[in-house]
C-alpha cells in the first residue's frame, strides 16, 4: 500500500534523547546509574510518570510520588528534579526530514507529555517549538486527553482524524513499547536510534530524499 502518512514521536525523535540529560544528572548527584529510567520503567502503566502524562495528578503529587517510588528502587530522586531534564535539543537534520515529509504527505505527531510541559505553557514553548508543530497537520497530547502511548486508542484516535488507514503510515518512536501497537496494527515502524539511522529507514519506506 502506498504511503499517505508519516507520524512522529516528539522527545527523542524530533529531539535528542532525555536519556542523556539523565546520566548527566545522576553522575552529578552520586546517585545510582539509570536509576530515573528504571524508576519510569517500573509499573509503567501505573507509575508516577504515568499518572502524570495522563494528567491524573498534579505537579506536587508527582513530585513525591516519583520520589517515594525511586527511593524504593535505590535512592529518592524528586519528580520536580527530573522535569528541566526533558527538554533536549531538537535535531534539525530531522526537523529538515519533517519539512520534505509534510510537502508530500500527512503529518501527525503523538507525544506523551508532562501538564507541566504541554504546548502552550512555559516550559512547553521552549520544548516544542511553534515553527516545527506548525508542519504537524494534527498533534495529540497525552496531557491534554488523559491516554498516552502505548494505549492502542492514542494511535487510532491520530488515523480517524488523518482519515488514513495504519497500512499507510509510518510511525517514528525512539521507544521499543510504543512501537507495538502502531506495528499491529499495521503501520511501518521505525525505531529511532539516531538521526542518520532514522531518516536512511525514513527514505526507504517513502522515496523521498530527505536530506
Amino acid at each position: 500500500m502506498m504511503i499517505e502518512a508519516v507520524i512522529w514521536d516528539f522527545g527523542g525523535v524530533l529531539t535528542t534523547s532525555p536519556f542523556e540529560a539523565f546520566s548527566r544528572f545522576e553522575t552529578e548527584r552520586g546517585l545510582p546509574a539509570d536509576i530515573i529510567r528504571r524508576t519510569n520503567a517500573a509499573n509503567h502503566l501505573e507509575n508516577a510518570w504515568a499518572k502524570f502524562e495522563r494528567a491524573e495528578v498534579d505537579i506536587e503529587a508527582f513530585d513525591e510520588l516519583f520520589a517515594a517510588e525511586s527511593l524504593a528502587l535505590g535512592a529518592a530522586v524528586r519528580g520536580k528534579d527530573v522535569l528541566p531534564l526533558l527538554s533536549g535539543d531538537l535535531r534539525p537534520e530531522m526537523v529538515e526530514a519533517l519539512k520534505r515529509v509534510k510537502a508530500k504527505f500527512k503529518t501527525g505527531c503523538i507525544t506523551n507529555n508532562l501538564p507541566a510541559n504541554a504546548i502552550g505553557s512555559k516550559s512547553g514553548r521552549t520544548l516544542y517549538v511553534a515553527e516545527v508543530m506548525a508542519l504537524f497537520d494534527h498533534v495529540i497530547e497525552s496531557a491534554k486527553i488523559g491516554l498516552r502511548k502505548p494505549d492502542p486508542r492514542i494511535y487510532r484516535m491520530m488515523v480517524e482524524t488523518l482519515q488514513v488507514d495504519p497500512k499507510s503510515c509510518v510511525y517514528l518512536d525512539d521507544l521499543g513499547i510504543n512501537l507495538k501497537p502502531a506495528r499491529e496494527m499495521g503501520m511501518t515502524t521505525i525505531k529511532v536510534v539516531n538521526a542518520a539511522q532514522a531518516i536512511g529507514e525514513l527514505e526507504a519506506a517513502t522515496g523521498l530524499a530527505l536530506r
